[in-house]
């Protein structure tokens, strides 16, 4: 094994400290992970809901709060559709239980069994036949253009809220609220499907408490600029900045009809900071007669934000945390704007007890559909896993109590290995309404029961996916030869359609290549892509769109749906495909790249401090690797149920013994390291829960004997 410490420059690490106010080894793994921009940093050293975006930045998203608050006023009846996993299921369950608590008639609907992905034609001609005039998809909808246009024949409105790929043609949906679609200004793409639901429940509070929704506010801010004056104007509608006018004038050269203000401004709200400066500033430029009604805001922000009141926007700019992060220019608008969300959102109270409910199931959705732990799902995961530890919401406490989790620290790694599989076995059963009604329901007992079904159903899941592993990995190793090694391939009738995604996952870690797995049905066959870093699954699957009823997903995990008639084609068309495939082949020699080396002094349980600062770990964001040298082994004792193949360490650094594990290394114990031998070793530093106690350990990746330096 190779061990990689990427060199630093000293200086670097130093200035990222002083300027983002970090310490010397947060801002060194901030330097070697390749975390270099403001804006990145802010996510890992920031935990307010401030950095959260703006839900109205979404596309589609005021059109989507407006039919839904139509739809509460005329007492409509509404259909949330959901996916089956993990991330539909909590998606379903947050917009059900927000709707509810507006008193508004909701139901909700999964595919259960056999049905395919995505909204239905019958959930379509049953909700018609209901008398339902509004259906709201949640993780699913963006290629449902057959379905949506059927509801729009039955008079039924559809909200689309996704975020898998869009294809080239959009339903005919009344709005499509999707980070992914090609015309979106959101900031960041990979808002896992419940996130998006959040997004929509978090525009829709907005609406009912904020007397600023749907109206268009105008900041306007004035500076001396040599001999003229420079008028800015920023105008946001529901918090979001959408135009902005710079106007520079020199003083008496023009009046104020012959600038662009009067067509920026007319009938727009003008808020100011310092409204007396704003006023001889602009009779300065325009002369006396010149009258603006203006609305000096800066008491009233004063009166939130104390640190603020009575300070020039100057003064503002060097205490704002914005300027600190930011990578361009910020001028005293920019401070303005930033200053005008955060006194509504205090004011209105934007952040309360129900978004710490709400994220407690988006970060669960967030973790088990592997979404990148970046950006603002950092701060929505990180909020969530914390108020699920102080106070989780029902169905969630009766899960955790079944999985032998409950009174413990749940970290992101208990959502991925325990609670997202339970939660997902439910639906690879063909019963994801078991999970969602999990969470709905208000019965104590009958949620104690649900929990123990879903329990039942993940036990059931495994022993299903040991016995088609053994089909499933002979069939695929022999599809090699006709795919030329770029395709692993496995289909039949005996697969079980609920496991195909982790069959495929399986065969993309065994061969190393994309793998696609399918399950044959009566007339249709459903299919599961995964894929490995380098190939994007969606040139495969556009290449194939002639032979599916449906398809889509993400770029490295996808499926499709099929008529059995179609399927020689497909595979014929999938060789001719094969033979042009790219993707760089995984090195055969395992590095393990470190971020950082740890003296001993720093071997301390003081080292948790940074460890959590960079929680939560998942995909886009491992878990932190360290190395530390001359570690004397203390004691070694070997573990194992049936075979002693695993090592636990007891390594002496300083003043501290920690305990380590070491899996898979009993044959290494003489051979490459012993008791009392002084080694180098790269390890991840945990919490072991055991009988109610929480002790520190290492993980141990490698160990070497120490060399002299």
């Amino acid at each position: 094994m190779e061990w990689v410490k990427k060199d630093i420059p000293q200086d670097m690490v130093k200035l990222i400290a002083d300027k983002y106010g970090c310490d010397l080894l947060t801002a060194s793994i901030l330097l070697r992970r390749g975390i270099l921009q403001g804006e990145e940093i802010q996510y890992f050293l920031e935990t307010d809901f401030r950095y959260l975006r703006n839900p109205f930045e979404l596309p589609g998203m005021e059109d989507a709060v407006d039919r839904i608050l139509a739809a509460k006023e005329e007492g409509e009846k509404v259909l949330v559709f959901g996916d089956r996993d993990v991330d539909g299921i909590t998606s379903t369950v947050l917009v059900v239980g927000f709707l509810r608590s507006l008193g508004m008639d909701v139901s909700w609907r999964l595919p259960l069994g056999d049905e395919p992905y995505g909204l239905s034609l019958k959930a379509v001609e049953d909700f018609a036949a209901a008398s339902g005039t509004l259906i709201i998809t949640v993780d699913c909808g963006i290629s449902n253009h057959r379905e949506i246009q059927q509801a729009n024949e039955r008079s039924i409105d559809v909200i689309v809220t996704d975020h898998h790929n869009p294809q080239e043609e959009l339903p005919p949906a009344l709005a499509i609220v999707n980070p992914k679609l090609g015309d979106s200004r959101y900031g960041f793409r990979d808002l896992a499907g419940c996130a998006v639901a959040y997004k929509l429940l978090a525009a829709l509070r907005f609406a009912l408490k904020s007397t600023l929704y749907g109206q268009a506010i105008c900041l306007l801010t004035t500076r001396p600029a040599n001999d003229a004056y420079t008028i800015e104007i920023a105008k946001l509608r529901n918090l979001v900045l959408i135009d902005r006018l710079v106007e520079t004038v020199i003083p008496g050269m023009v009046c104020m009809s012959g600038t662009r203000l009067p067509g920026f401004l007319e009938g727009q709200q003008i808020l100011v900071w310092d409204g007396a400066l704003q006023k001889k500033n602009l009779t300065k430029i325009f002369g006396p007669q010149i009258e603006v009604q203006m609305l000096d805001i800066a008491p009233e922000i004063g009166k939130e934000i104390p640190a603020v009141a009575g300070k020039s926007l100057l003064r503002s700019k060097e205490l704002s945390r914005i300027v600190r992060y930011s990578s361009k220019d910020i001028s005293e608008l920019d401070v303005f704007m930033s200053l005008f969300t955060t006194f509504i959102q205090r004011r209105e109270q934007h952040f309360t007890a129900e978004d710490a409910a709400d994220l407690q199931l988006v970060s669960i959705g967030t973790i088990a559909d592997i979404m990148p732990l970046k950006d603002e799902n950092r701060i929505m995961v990180r909020f969530g896993l914390e108020a699920l530890q102080k106070s989780p919401r029902q169905g969630i406490s009766d899960l955790l109590f079944k999985l032998g989790l409950a009174g413990r620290r749940v970290g992101a790694g208990d959502i991925a290995w325990h609670m997202g599989p339970a939660i997902n076995a439910a639906g690879r059963m063909g019963n994801p309404d078991k999970a969602a009604a999990l969470f709905l329901e208000k019965d104590p007992l009958k949620r104690d029961h649900l929990a123990g079904e879903l329990i039942t159903m993940n036990e059931e899941r495994k022993k299903r996916g040991l016995d088609a592993w053994a089909m499933v990995e002979p069939l695929a190793e022999a599809s090699l030869k006709t795919y030329g090694g770029k395709v692993a391939l496995a289909y039949g009738q005996e697969i079980y359609r609920g496991i195909t995604g982790i069959m495929a996952n399986r065969l993309v870690n065994r061969f190393k290549v994309p793998a696609i797995v399918v399950s044959f049905g009566e007339e249709t066959l459903t299919g599961s892509l995964r894929s490995v870093k380098g190939y994007d699954l969606r040139s495969l699957l556009e290449s194939c769109a002639e032979f599916f009823l449906d398809w889509g997903g993400h770029n490295y995990a996808a499926g499709f749906s099929m008529e059995r008639d179609k399927w020689e084609g497909f595979l014929n068309r999938l060789q001719m495909l094969s033979r042009t495939m790219e993707f760089a082949a995984e090195d055969s020699e395992e590095t393990i790249t470190i971020d950082a080396e740890l003296p001993h002094a720093y071997l301390t349980p003081d080292i948790f401090k940074v460890i959590d600062h960079f929680e939560p770990y998942g995909t886009g964001n491992e878990p932190l690797i360290f190395m530390s040298r001359s570690l004397k082994i203390r004691d070694i004792t070997f573990m194992g149920k049936t075979e002693a193949k695993h090592v636990k360490l007891s390594l002496e650094a300083g003043k501290h013994i920690w305990p380590g594990v070491y899996w898979q290394a009993a044959d290494k114990v003489k051979r490459d390291f012993d008791i009392h031998d002084t080694v180098d070793v790269v390890f991840k530093i945990s919490r072991n829960w055991f009988n109610g106690m929480e002790t520190p350990q290492l993980m141990v990746s490698d160990v070497r004997r120490s060399t002299p330096r």
